[in-house]
């Protein structure tokens, strides 16, 4: 693959569906390019890599916010063939700048990764998941999601 020059946005509004393929290696079902666009587009910041010469997505990062105090990452990829070329930490390094106001940026990961997390002042602790796999089938997605006002879920 001809790779060209990393270049890294939080502008996505040139960001295609089909710039979106090969992400979420491992997972037993996968988003949906449509449903990874629609959360990257939602989320409070989000950071892509894109390779300019592919014209494809190499990494990406998202976080999301009350923009007050809490916020949390809940996706961070880089394409297994773009790996071990730093474009991991610089997402980091970018979804991360200007976050000292809020009191807590949480993500979790797997033990195996919490060295990683650690190069950039994190720390580990104990969590609680509960998944839905269900909601990654075929429905549509959205473009706008759905904003609840205060009092109404």
């Amino acid at each position: 693959m001809n790779r060209g020059v990393i270049s890294y946005t939080d502008d996505l509004t040139a960001v295609r569906e089909d710039m979106l393929r090969g992400f979420f290696v491992g997972w037993p079902r996968r988003p949906s390019p449509a449903q990874h666009l629609a959360v990257l587009r939602a989320s409070y910041r989000s950071v892509v890599a894109i390779d300019d010469a592919a014209g494809r997505v190499a990494g990406f990062v998202n976080m999301l916010s009350d923009g007050i105090l809490t916020a949390f990452i809940p996706w961070l990829e880089v394409l297994p063939e773009y790996q071990r070329q730093g474009i991991g930490d610089e997402l980091m390094r970018r979804v991360l700048a200007d976050t000292d106001r809020l009191y807590s940026v949480d993500l979790v990961c797997d033990a195996e990764l919490l060295p990683y997390y650690a190069r950039f002042g994190m720390a580990s602790a104990s969590g609680a998941l509960l998944r839905h796999p269900a909601a990654l089938g075929d429905a549509l997605v959205s473009p706008e999601p759905k904003r609840f006002p205060p009092g109404e879920t």
